[in-house]
């Protein structure tokens, strides 16, 4: 049975985070992303394998399993902040949104759901706190969210007892998407006090909760949707 772990989204910051995280505990890994030089970087310093694929590409599926077939786990840590009024968004915004977010997640599943099954595995999804609770602007993230959580809860049903599959919701993190809103001190310093704990996310944050439902630590744990906000879902 394989033992190693596929990060998708492997250069961002929570993606990042968990590869240096599963390292640290002698987990296997195979990273993807889809910049080589940064991708190849991180590669080597946690010797692991990697394929470049872009998951907006058609066939990044099979690129992806002529490198690696054999899989214990799935983290799909690719996102993004798609924020607009609703008067301002078209149907190519919500277009564009679902695919990064949720149809190629769905191919990957497919793509790797038999090995899961054969391997017991588990797969981390993630969602965000806006998918549960109203914010000003974020119709399209949300909603692509929604679906996440969705099929999270949905494919736990259908893949039990053989696979596992959770979401982490995240809150704002510190990280290179987030950076065109943070860049703006004082936008940041408001948006950290919106949090009971005062303070924004960091890559690790997420990183450790996938983690744990990524391994077999949390081997009695599916069909979960968890947050890691800081506290903004419960407490502000």
């Amino acid at each position: 049975m394989s033992e190693k772990y596929l990060i998708v989204g492997a250069t961002g910051s929570i993606g990042s985070n968990l590869a240096e995280q599963m390292y640290s505990s002698g987990k296997e890994i195979h990273l993807v992303g889809r910049d080589e030089s940064q991708l190849k970087n991180l590669a080597e310093k946690l010797n692991s394998s990697y394929t470049v694929a872009d998951v907006l590409h058609e066939g990044f599926v099979d690129t992806i399993k002529s490198d690696i077939s054999e899989i214990k786990g799935l983290a799909y840590c690719v996102g993004s902040i798609d924020l607009k009024p609703l008067k301002m968004a078209n149907e190519t915004d919500f277009h564009k949104c679902m695919k990064l977010n949720f149809y190629s997640v769905v191919e990957l599943i497919k793509g790797f759901q038999e090995n899961l099954r054969q391997n017991k595995g588990s797969i981390v999804l993630f969602s965000t706190v806006a998918a549960q609770r109203g914010f000003t602007n974020h119709s399209i993230i949300a909603s692509t969210k929604a679906a996440i959580e969705g099929l999270t809860v949905s494919l736990a049903a259908e893949f039990a007892p053989n696979v596992r599959v959770n979401s982490v919701a995240l809150s704002l993190t510190n990280s290179k998407i987030a950076q065109p809103m943070l860049k703006n001190t004082a936008i940041a310093q408001g948006i950290a006090k919106a949090h009971p704990l005062k303070r924004l996310g960091e890559g690790k944050d997420g990183a450790a909760l996938a983690k744990f439902l990524l391994t077999e630590e949390s081997s009695w744990i599916t069909g979960q949707i968890i947050a890691v906000d800081g506290g903004r879902s419960k407490l502000s």
